[in-house]
């Protein structure tokens, strides 16, 4: 239950940080997505499990401030969890090359499920106006913030007795 909590607060503070302040520092309208980072970095560390259901409430509450197509973030951010939470006993932890290389995939495959949602849904899909807007920008950014969001998971899953 305290887990649960922990999960949810951490949830909800950076969907308003992300909401709120991001729009603030990034103007050019692309900006980090700090809640796939999260994700991925549960998954990667815990497994699909819990990465299933932080990816799912991730992206509800993303779903919730975005005012785009209900359901579109859940999904994607749910995919996403499992993808990496398979990857959870086959990977080393504490490797720094790790988050950055899946934060690489992730953002690919999350640009990638979003746009073949949207398109199924009848939606027009322009793949090259929103590669640099949506693929580009927000990789380098995301690539950035890993590393010190993947620290912040694995401190807040396993605590402090590492180096890492």
């Amino acid at each position: 239950m305290k887990t649960t909590l922990v999960w949810a607060c951490l949830l909800i503070f950076t969907i308003a940080a992300q909401a709120v302040v991001l729009p603030l520092i990034f103007t050019q309208g692309a900006k980090p997505d700090i809640l796939l980072i999260i994700v991925v970095a549960c998954g990667l560390l815990t497994g699909r499990e819990r990465a299933i259901g932080v990816g799912f409430f991730a992206g509800l509450l993303q779903d919730f401030a975005s005012g785009n197509i209900f359901g579109l973030n859940t999904l994607a951010k749910m995919a996403i969890g499992y993808v990496a939470g398979l990857a959870e006993r086959k990977v080393f932890k504490e490797s720094i090359v790790l988050p950055v290389l899946a934060i690489i995939l992730a953002t690919f495959l999350n640009g990638a499920i979003m746009q073949i949602v949207l398109f199924l849904l009848g939606h027009k899909v322009g793949f090259m106006p929103i590669w640099k807007e949506q693929m580009v920008l927000p990789l380098v950014y995301n690539v950035l913030f890993c590393i010190p969001v993947h620290r912040l998971i694995y401190r807040m899953t396993f605590g402090d007795k590492s180096q890492f």
